[in-house]
């Protein structure tokens, strides 16, 4: 690329960015400033084909919410409830493993799971759900529970530490950690969207005391609501000295608020625009350059949107999903699921190859079974 084509503010950060240089804080918030989304979207470009060249993954997954029954009740939420709410919902252990079950005759490799801080259920609940999941496949990989989803098992449930508790869902079958509650890590933000969930030094003990056990997970970042540039760009900033010190992140992905579902104090924020969704994923990917992975999460932005998002920084469409319940449940009005087919043939669109990845974005050959359904996969209930 000619630097002479950019625009005179961004051609220094290009310049750092053609040489490996980490850019600055003051850069991020340039980057963030540019009304000039095609030259954000080819800087972002030329990290995403340094680390991951000409290939973008997907995963077959299959995600389930064990109960939504939760104690806080964070503004911008529309998934948790109390337990008499008529939305409140709690299935069975025999339920989820007939689910995963079914899920795993169409080939999925991984179980993304999470739900509510439940008020009563046990530790041996938790443990024996893990363990019913693992039996039907050894192979499956269990990807569960948010951070403060771990602190509330660990102080409310198990009345253990947050290592010990780790080690027992491990030793249970849990893979690895999600990103979830991330949300932003600004104390003045978080006071307003999410009031009484933990702290982003909260957020980051889980994650980090995970990683030091040897175990990965992904971080997010839910924006386009009440933020500044500047909460982002400090929010970007602690994922990348976390990951300085752990290089236990896999992937980072950040998703836009849904206002429709928010309650009454935030439901008057205007969705954010497909332009600012491209422009968080460029300057996520030129500003975290120790990450390897950028994921468009589909289901927040729509597959269309997505498949436009490889093109500006992004290497990854996240996966099958086959039934989201928290976006669509805050208003959401994409699909709940995409077929191999679908992911493929957008990937390919955008001038990629496509790739079927693992839980550690470890690129693996397809799983799919012999004469499974692709275009059209069954949904399991």
């Amino acid at each position: 690329m000619n630097s002479v084509l950019l625009p005179s503010e961004l051609r220094p950060i290009y310049e750092k960015v053609t040489v490996g240089q980490r850019v600055s804080d003051a850069d991020a918030l340039i980057l963030y400033a540019t009304q000039d989304i095609n030259a954000l979207g080819r800087i972002a470009d030329l990290v995403r084909e340094r680390k991951n060249g000409n290939v973008a993954t997907y995963i077959l997954n299959r995600y389930i919410n064990y109960a939504n029954v939760c104690i806080l009740s964070c503004q911008f939420c529309a998934f948790g409830a109390k337990k008499r709410e008529a939305h409140a919902f709690e299935h069975s252990i025999s339920e989820i493993a007939a689910t995963v079950k079914s899920s795993l005759e169409q080939g999925i490799t991984e179980v993304h799971m999470v739900g509510g801080l439940h008020p009563t259920l046990k530790s041996d609940w938790y443990l024996e759900l893990l363990r019913a999941m693992r039996a039907l496949d050894p192979n499956l990989h269990l990807k569960c529970f948010t951070a403060v989803e771990i602190r509330h098992l660990a102080e409310r449930v198990f009345k253990r530490t947050i290592r010990e508790t780790l080690e027992t869902l491990r030793e249970a079958g849990l893979g690895s950690l999600t990103g979830g509650g991330a949300e932003i890590f600004d104390p003045v933000v978080r006071d307003q969207i999410c009031r009484g969930k933990e702290t982003a030094d909260e957020w980051a003990e889980v994650h980090r005391t995970w990683h030091q056990l040897g175990g990965r997970s992904t971080c997010t970042m839910l924006y386009g609501h009440i933020e500044t540039h500047a909460h982002r760009v400090d929010h970007l900033r602690r994922l990348r000295e976390l990951q300085d010190e752990t290089h236990g992140f896999t992937g980072f992905v950040p998703f836009a608020f849904e206002p429709e579902g928010a309650r009454p104090e935030l439901r008057h924020i205007r969705h954010a625009t497909g332009f600012e969704e491209l422009r968080n994923l460029a300057v996520s990917r030129i500003y975290l350059d120790n990450f390897d992975h950028v994921t468009a999460y589909w289901v927040s932005l729509g597959l269309p949107l997505a498949q436009i998002a490889l093109n500006y920084g992004v290497d990854d469409l996240h996966g099958t999903i086959m039934e989201e319940k928290i976006f669509h449940m805050a208003g959401a009005k994409t699909p709940q699921e995409q077929t191999v087919g679908t992911l493929e043939r957008a990937i390919r669109e955008a001038g990629r190859e496509p790739r079927q990845r693992d839980s550690y974005y470890r690129r693996i050959a397809s799983t799919r079974p012999e004469g499974a359904p692709n275009e059209k996969p069954a949904l399991a209930s």
